[in-house]
């Protein structure tokens, strides 16, 4: 990065020393001096010129750094270079490194090595760092081509785009080295080459954060669009709006770090915050970051907003019915947010084999899209790459990428698309339990499954010997009186010389056979005791179809309950207030009511 901004300033070099030498630390005339440039260097010294002494080259390199400006330093100072120069000295390896990177083959000017091709070197380097540090999955950056797909998809379709003149502008909230806002600058400069795009990022990695910072600093525009920080607990753009949103998220990150600050706001703010909707698990954040997008959408009066950002599958399948997770689901669908949601083959990323699918978010819908969600099938839509980066086999070429971008266009179901209902995506959850209804008897089975015990096996042989002979006096007697069963099981303890409750209690469970014909095993309050649970059911909600989805076949004999959660519906876009909806489930028993 220090030999492209060298690069960069050393065509006028020698104007921007004249100038400091009459004018001084005046940093309006030196960045004109610089070529209108957003940072300059002072100091007499070049890469190149630092070589001179390499006794001294520490230093020289330091009073080199020093005379650069302040947006710059800020950029330098984020890769804690002094450090590194420090420990390059120490190995007898600075003047090695300088000479390399000075070769004059090694020519970083943006005329000879493309912005985009900087981030592929970066990113290059930081994907071996990675695979050495094991470092979590899609942690710093993106392929260019998923980037370009994404762009496209957003962009595309968007008559507005082509007006002269048009200004618009996006945010990415974890911008990596920029790539996301690189291209989408270009992008929107091939569709319209009057338009402009003003582009703002926030990124928590600091060496990241330089490498963006410094791109922005280099095409001349403004760096102080670029924040460092999380975007969680440090929002460098509250309260702003956007046109257009992107970000690939890290997959599957724990947001334990912010956790007291996003769960204070989500109580204190609720959906007049940023993450009024739910919290997901502790263990992935990446519907916090699709929450603080929606945050930043124009509201519909003021042109709406399209935002696409990449998740893997966790957001898509994790959680039940009124967990974080498919509340913030439900909030999404049910305001009619969500205009479709791409699935993109595996093995797409640096570092991860995951599948992974982009969600576009929009509150601007077209009126043939209202109501509905489209679902794009572009797994098989990739080429096999002749040599593997990482984890990354495969890519999605151009021609692919305008094959999805008509998919989506085209809005017609097909082989690979799917048009569904907001209201096909809506579920309860419905948890049925049985009461339990057991028998006691000895059997060759509860016998045998009586001496297995651990606790019976640890027995010395005259106290198993002496159960035994009690048990062979129950007979074949049936028992499905529980306080009978444990009248008879402390009997034969005590004929064994025995009291031990925990084994009184073994011995209890091991005779016990379920037994749908008995009446229900009430505890020591007279309480009906429950069966192991049969599992959670998911019923369509249907109530927005005028439907009632019919409850469960229950046997009134078996006195069977059932709970339905039905979790607080998120209020429309414009207001902070939120109803409770009623049940739609046909029920029948008087405790599924009072459970409800």
């Amino acid at each position: 990065m220090i030999r492209r901004l060298d690069c960069v300033l050393e065509p006028t070099k020698t104007k921007v020393l004249a100038v400091h030498r009459q004018y001084g630390d005046r940093a309006a005339i030196l960045r004109a001096a610089a070529g209108d440039l957003a940072f300059y260097n002072t100091s007499p010294l070049t890469l190149q010129r630092v070589l001179a002494d390499p006794t001294t080259i520490a230093d020289q390199l330091r009073a080199y750094l020093a005379g650069f400006s302040e947006a710059a330093r800020d950029v330098i100072e984020k890769f804690e270079f002094d450090t590194q120069i420090t420990r390059l000295t120490r190995a007898n390896l600075l003047y090695l490194v300088v000479s390399k990177f000075c070769d004059p083959q090694v020519d970083l000017h943006p005329d000879k090595v493309s912005n985009l091709e900087m981030g592929y070197l970066y990113e290059e380097l930081i994907r071996r760092f990675s695979e050495l540090s094991n470092e979590t999955a899609g942690e710093h950056f993106t392929p260019r081509e998923v980037i370009r797909l994404m762009v496209d998809l957003l962009l595309t379709d968007e008559p507005e785009l082509h007006k002269p003149g048009i200004v618009k502008t996006l945010l990415d909230p974890a911008c990596g080295t920029g790539g996301m806002l690189s291209i989408s600058e270009q992008r929107l400069r091939e569709l319209n080459p009057d338009a402009t795009l003003k582009t703002y990022g926030q990124e928590l990695n600091a060496e990241t954060y330089a490498v963006c910072r410094s791109d922005m600093m280099i095409k001349g525009q403004d760096a102080d669009s670029i924040a460092f920080g999380n975007s969680f607990s440090e929002d460098a753009f509250n309260g702003e709006r956007y046109d257009y949103l992107l970000a690939n998220p890290p997959f599957g990150v724990e947001w334990k770090k912010v956790a007291d600050i996003v769960r204070a706001e989500h109580q204190r703010d609720g959906f007049g915050g940023r993450f009024g909707a739910g919290l997901p698990r502790i263990n992935d954040g990446s519907f916090l970051f699709l929450q603080h997008m929606i945050s930043k959408m124009r509201r519909p009066a003021q042109g709406g907003t399209r935002l696409a950002i990449v998740f893997n599958g966790s957001p898509l399948f994790t959680g039940a019915a009124g967990s974080g997770e498919s509340e913030i689901r439900r909030w999404i669908i049910e305001n009619d947010w969500l205009e479709a949601v791409v699935a993109l083959p595996d093995q797409l990323f640096y570092n991860t084999g995951f599948s992974t699918y982009f969600w576009i978010v929009t509150n601007r819908k077209s009126a043939e899209r209202r109501g509905k969600v489209q679902l794009i099938d572009a797994r098989e839509l990739f080429i096999k790459m002749r040599k593997s980066l990482g984890n990354k086999r495969k890519e999605i070429s151009p021609e692919q990428i305008a094959e999805i971008v008509r998919l989506h266009g085209d809005f017609t179901e097909n082989e690979r698309v799917k048009i569904l209902p907001n209201e096909s995506f809506g579920f309860l959850r419905v948890t049925v339990e049985r009461p339990l209804r057991l028998r006691w008897e000895v059997t060759e089975d509860t016998l045998a499954a009586f001496r297995a015990h651990p606790k019976i096996v640890a027995l010395s042989d005259e106290v198993r010997a002496a159960l035994e002979t009690g048990l062979t006096r129950w007979g074949d007697e049936v028992i499905t009186d529980v306080k009978l069963a444990t009248k008879r099981v402390a009997e034969l303890f005590v004929g064994a010389g025995q009291r031990g409750k925990p084994l009184q209690k073994v011995t209890l469970e091991s005779l016990a056979v379920r037994d749908p014909d008995a009446p229900p095993v009430l505890d020591d309050k007279g309480n009906t005791e429950t069966a192991p649970a049969l599992g959670a059911v998911h019923v369509r909600r249907a109530e927005s179809l005028g439907q009632r989805p019919p409850c469960m076949s229950l046997k009134t004999r078996d006195r069977a309950t059932a709970t339905a959660s039905t979790s607080r519906r998120s209020p429309p876009a414009s207001t902070a207030s939120s109803t409770r909806q009623p049940c739609h489930l046909r029920c029948s028993s008087p405790r599924w009511t009072t459970a409800h």
